[in-house]
């Protein structure tokens, strides 16, 4: 049975990817910062496999590292690590960003990805095995008008992925990050802070990706022979050509 750490897993991607493995019999370590859907999530899939949950916020460096080096024996052995924790804070011009929307992005998206991976990679360096998916965006690939700061959080994430591939070269490490486009998840409503209106629109006219799409591609990734490294993948709704360009029909 392998083990799989989700960071993000009380909602949209991370759930359902928890969703997923557990039907294939992964054993999940959940992690988050609302405990109550942790202890929810926890509860249902214990039906299916073994459940361990970590309450606490990627962006508090202590906390990570005695989260990790307090798991329980049967659980320490980190098979797949899915780095999916990330958000979005507001949708304004640079020149009118809120800085602790900045510092929000950032923290999470790019520093808190940094930790987990800190505290993980050294029992996959161990072992010389082991798989790193990092949930990127197809903001990351491209800027859009006042995408400025969380696209630059996720250009980071690229740009980290192509970095730890290169360094874990050689260790038997898999490194690779998953691009989602536009995916209805509480993202948008974390980016309109709360404006549940504002968010319902984005998502109007064509079919969105959901949550358990990126879920089925995920467990495609981690089920791939051990040769195979899917590196970098991008996916978009078929309605998607780019970050500004999505055919909408009402």
């Amino acid at each position: 049975m392998r083990t799989a750490l989700i960071t993000g897993a009380t909602s949209g991607i991370g759930r359902a990817v928890a969703i997923r493995f557990a039907k294939e019999n992964f054993r999940l370590i959940l992690c988050g910062r609302r405990k109550d859907r942790l202890e929810d999530l926890q509860r249902k899939l214990s039906v299916e496999t073994e459940v361990h949950f970590l309450n606490f916020d990627v962006r508090n460096r202590d906390d990570v590292f005695h989260s990790i080096e307090q798991l329980p024996t049967e659980f320490r052995d980190i098979d797949i690590l899915i780095n999916n924790a990330g958000n979005a804070h507001g949708l304004d011009p640079i020149q009118k960003g809120n800085m602790d929307d900045w510092d929000a992005m950032l923290d999470i998206n790019v520093k808190g990805l940094l930790y987990m991976s800190k505290a993980v990679i050294p029992g996959m360096l161990k072992r010389q095995a082991g798989h790193i998916i990092n949930i990127g965006s197809t903001a990351g690939k491209e800027v859009y008008p006042n995408g400025n700061v969380y696209c630059a959080s996720k250009h980071a994430v690229d740009a980290i992925n192509q970095g730890m591939r290169i360094d874990l070269n050689g260790n038997g490490i898999r490194v690779g990050a998953i691009n989602p486009g536009l995916t209805q998840t509480e993202f948008s409503a974390v980016r309109f802070k709360g404006d549940h209106e504002k968010a319902e629109k984005v998502y109007q006219g064509f079919k969105a990706l959901q949550a358990e799409d990126i879920a089925d591609i995920i467990h495609f990734v981690v089920t791939r022979p051990y040769h195979v490294n899917i590196a970098d993948l991008t996916v978009m709704p078929t309605a998607q050509a780019t970050s500004t360009i999505v055919d909408k029909k009402a």
